[in-house]
């Protein structure tokens, strides 16, 4: 007799807040104070700098973060996944690169899409859009602000 596929099991359901602080553990990049956005399709990281080039025949990206006025300026590096048109917050399409990383709130990771762009004039560095959330069975508290806690 035939076995049927086992079902794919959903996490248990996570809840966060419109604000929380998330990890981007590949960049070294922890505790940014994050607005969750789900009007937005796509996540951005606020970069200065951005230049791509090119290593051993792969496309990379240079960039610059600084998370917060009082911390320190760092430049990091990453293989470039996409170069799209994405709407900035005023509709305008612009073109920007787009990294793929290790995203983490609540002690829960996976991989999401970050397009790059100078955030400096907005009040969060980062936001977070309904792709990166997508398939993870997460459900956003728009009247609260950090439901989750850092992992230990």
């Amino acid at each position: 007799m035939a076995t049927l596929p086992k079902k794919k099991t959903k996490p248990p359901q996570l809840t966060i807040g419109w604000i929380e602080h998330i990890d981007l553990p590949e960049l070294d990049l922890h505790e940014i104070r994050a607005k969750i956005d789900t009007g937005a399709r796509t996540s951005a990281l606020h970069a200065t700098d951005i230049e791509p080039f090119e290593r051993d025949n792969t496309d990379w990206v240079r960039f610059k973060v600084r998370l917060y006025e009082d911390s320190p300026e760092i430049t990091l590096e990453s293989p470039l996944h996409d170069t799209r048109h994405i709407k900035n917050t005023g509709g305008i399409a612009e073109e920007r690169h787009v990294i793929r990383t290790r995203f983490c709130v609540s002690g829960q990771c996976w991989p999401v899409s970050v397009s790059l762009t100078d955030r400096s004039n907005m009040r969060f560095p980062m936001i977070v859009g309904r792709s990166a959330l997508k398939k993870h069975n997460v459900a956003v508290h728009t009247r609260r602000a950090h439901l989750t806690k850092p992992k230990a």
